[in-house]
């Protein structure tokens, strides 16, 4: 897998920016005249959240469900409309594994950034790549700027998922208003939560299975790819989109207590599982 010999600036440790006084410096609150950055919530609600990404050393803990988690909590922390994450094979291909939406186009857009977009750059360089005004990015992504654009989309913002000096993935976030979003101090706190999405999503997987990162990595793309199957098998069966169609299997496994995986794998192998979830 592709890492770079790019230096950056230390980690933030979620210990450390809970526990600091600096915390409060960096949630802002919009007020008239001033510019402001994205993140406006509470220290309390930011504890919280460094608090579940750290949590996976729990019973039957669900990667993807964890995934998805965070990608949920990100558009909620940022307040913007889509957030995605992709994780690197072992051929060092991006792929994307949760969002916090599963339409068919914010899919799409992952996918062009194999070729080009923020979020190739954040994982071949290590450095966050923030505020593109995506009506101005042609130039730079050919590709992917008119797409996004096309998607209502007005800015992207791509941060590294790093463990130690190797890039294993990226955080994406779309924007509704072009550009210049995040503040100095948003970035940090943001790159401290991918900091920490990383060393989570890894932590779990390397203390139950003994797993190598590329082995960790490459288990959790195939996990996605059962649940693609899964989300076109519903779809097909009730007539529905695939976005809804992720949500309901997601709403089964919840309600059943089950591992978003098992559902999915079920909904692929077994007509009669199928079935059963189509009958709730």
């Amino acid at each position: 897998m592709a890492a770079t010999s790019t230096t950056w600036p230390a980690t933030w440790s979620p210990a450390g920016c809970i526990s600091t006084g600096t915390v409060h410096d960096r949630i802002r609150e919009r007020r008239p005249g001033r510019e402001a950055g994205m993140i406006t919530v509470s220290v309390q609600k930011l504890a919280t959240i460094f608090v579940e990404i750290a949590d996976t050393l729990v019973d039957e803990f669900d990667m993807l469900e964890y995934m998805h988690m965070i990608t949920e909590r990100v558009a909620d922390l940022t307040e913007t409309p889509a957030v995605g994450m992709l994780l690197a094979g072992h051929r060092g291909r991006l792929e994307f594994v949760a969002g916090s939406t599963e339409n068919v186009t914010l899919v799409e857009l992952f996918v062009v950034q194999n070729e080009e977009g923020p979020c190739l750059e954040a994982f071949h360089t290590g450095e966050p790549v923030v505020n593109v005004d995506l009506g101005h990015a042609a130039g730079r992504w050919p590709r992917f700027a008119p797409l996004a654009v096309e998607a209502g989309f007005q800015s992207v913002h791509a941060f590294p998922m790093r463990l130690r000096r190797e890039v294993i993935g990226t955080l994406n976030v779309f924007g509704d208003t072009p550009g210049r979003d995040f503040g100095g101090d948003d970035v940090t706190v943001m790159q401290a939560l991918a900091d920490a999405a990383t060393i989570g999503l890894l932590q779990e997987r390397a203390i139950s299975h003994g797993e190598t990162l590329t082995e960790q990595l490459q288990g959790a793309l195939n996990s996605r790819v059962i649940i693609e199957q899964a989300k076109g098998a519903v779809a097909q069966a009730r007539g529905i989109s695939v976005d809804e169609a992720f949500t309901v299997i997601r709403g089964y496994a919840r309600n059943h207590n089950r591992r978003l995986t098992e559902v999915a794998n079920a909904v692929v192998t077994d007509p009669h599982s199928l079935q059963q979830l189509l009958d709730t």
